[in-house]
C-alpha cells in the first residue's frame, strides 16, 4: 500500500482554520510565524556545538539567572517573529523585565498577545541535553488598533486560544492545541517542514513514572514527601515502585509524561515557598495541553487554568499530567494538612 501523504504544520493549520477560536486567518498567521522562528532556533541549537553560541551572554534575566548565548538568540526570534507576524500587538518573555508592545500601526491593528519562555532548560545547554520553547497565546482585550495594555496578559488560563511547546530532542517536534485536542508535529529536516506525527495526542489516565527534583526532598511538605513514598513503595497490584525520571527540562519532563504517563512535580519548598515555575508562559500553556489530552495541572489546590495573576512574572507551584495521579498527590497533601 501507499504511504499516507505527509500533512505539513501550515496545510494542517489552513485545513483546520475553522477550529480556532474567532477563525478569521489572523490566528493561523501568528502560528505559522512561531513555527518558523522555531526552525531558526533548532538551526541553532543543532549548531551549538560548532558555532559560537554556547556559553553565557554575560547577563542575567529578571529572575536573575545567568542567561545563555541560545537564550538571547531564542528570545529575539521568537520576539521578531510575533511583530513580523502583524497579528500580535504584543509580548511577554520570561527573559523581560517588562511586557514588549509593538508600536507599528500594523502591529497594534493585532488581535492577539503572546506569553512566552523561549528556551526553557537552557542550563541543560552547554551538556547537550534536550531543551524546548514555550508559549501561550490569548486574544486582547483592549482595543484594537491601540497599544496593547497590561490587562492584556494577565488573564487566567481559561482564556488562552493556543498553547504549545517545541521540543529540541533527538527530533524536533512542535506540540500544540487550541482547545480542540492536542496535536504534535515532527520537523523533517529533508524538506524543512513540521509533519503531522501525533494526531489528537490522549495522556494515559494513570502512569508509572514520577518526575521531581528529590534532592530538594527535606524542604517539600509532609504530603508531597509521602507522595513520593507512595511512588517508591512496592506494590504489585499497583504496578510500584514507580521509576523516577527528572530531566530538568519541563518541556522534555513534560513531553515523556504526557506520553507515556506520569507526573511532573514542583512543589513548593521553604526557599521558594510560591514554587519555581513561571504561571503565565511555563504553567498555564502546559496545563491546558494537559487537560486537553485528558490530564489535570494543579498548584496543589485548584486548577492552574483557574489561578487570576496578578503579575506577569508571577510563581505558582505545579502538579501535571495523568489525571489520577494528580488527584492522589492533592488527597495526600489534603489529608496531611
Amino acid at each position: 500500500m501507499p504511504s499516507a501523504p505527509f500533512i505539513t504544520l501550515n496545510q494542517f493549520i489552513v485545513d483546520r482554520q475553522a477550529d480556532f477560536p474567532y477563525a478569521s486567518g489572523e490566528f493561523s498567521r501568528l502560528l505559522y510565524y512561531l513555527a518558523v522562528a522555531a526552525k531558526i532556533v533548532n538551526r541553532k541549537v543543532n549548531k551549538a556545538g560548532l558555532a559560537d553560541i554556547i556559553g553565557e551572554a554575560g547577563s542575567t534575566n529578571v529572575q536573575g539567572e545567568e542567561q545563555k548565548k541560545l537564550d538571547v538568540f531564542a528570545n529575539d526570534q521568537f520576539i521578531a517573529a510575533c511583530r513580523n507576524s502583524g497579528e500580535c500587538c504584543g509580548v511577554a518573555s520570561e527573559e523581560n523585565q517588562e511586557v514588549i508592545t509593538f508600536e507599528t500601526e500594523l502591529a497594534q491593528r493585532g488581535n492577539y498577545v503572546v506569553l512566552m519562555d523561549p528556551l526553557d532548560g537552557s542550563s541543560n545547554i552547554d551538556v547537550n541535553v534536550s531543551i524546548g520553547t514555550i508559549f501561550s497565546i490569548y486574544r486582547r482585550l483592549s482595543p484594537r488598533g491601540e497599544m496593547a495594555q497590561p490587562g492584556d496578559f494577565l488573564q487566567p488560563g481559561r482564556k488562552q486560544c493556543g498553547a504549545g511547546y517545541v521540543l529540541y530532542g533527538s527530533s524536533t517536534m512542535l506540540v500544540y492545541t487550541t482547545g480542540r485536542g492536542v496535536y504534535g508535529f515532527t520537523l523533517d529536516p529533508s524538506i524543512g517542514e513540521f509533519c503531522l506525527s501525533h494526531s489528537l495526542i490522549t495522556t494515559p489516565t494513570e502512569g508509572k513514572i514520577y518526575s521531581v527534583n528529590e534532592g530538594n526532598i527535606g524542604q517539600f511538605s509532609p504530603g508531597v514527601r509521602s507522595y513520593i513514598a507512595y511512588c517508591q513503595t512496592n506494590d504489585k497490584e499497583t504496578d510500584r515502585p514507580y521509576s523516577g525520571r527528572y530531566i530538568g527540562s519541563l518541556v522534555a519532563d513534560f513531553h515523556r509524561n504526557l506520553m507515556k504517563g506520569g507526573i511532573y512535580m514542583y512543589p513548593p519548598t521553604a526557599k521558594a515557598p510560591n514554587g519555581k515555575l513561571r504561571l503565565l508562559y511555563e504553567c498555564n500553556p502546559m496545563a491546558f495541553l494537559a487537560e486537553q489530552a485528558g490530564g489535570l495541572a494543579t498548584d496543589g489546590r485548584m486548577s492552574v487554568l483557574d489561578i487570576v495573576p496578578e503579575t506577569v512574572h508571577q510563581r505558582t507551584p505545579l502538579f501535571i499530567g495523568s489525571a489520577s495521579m494528580v488527584r492522589r498527590v492533592m488527597d495526600m497533601m489534603a489529608q496531611e494538612e
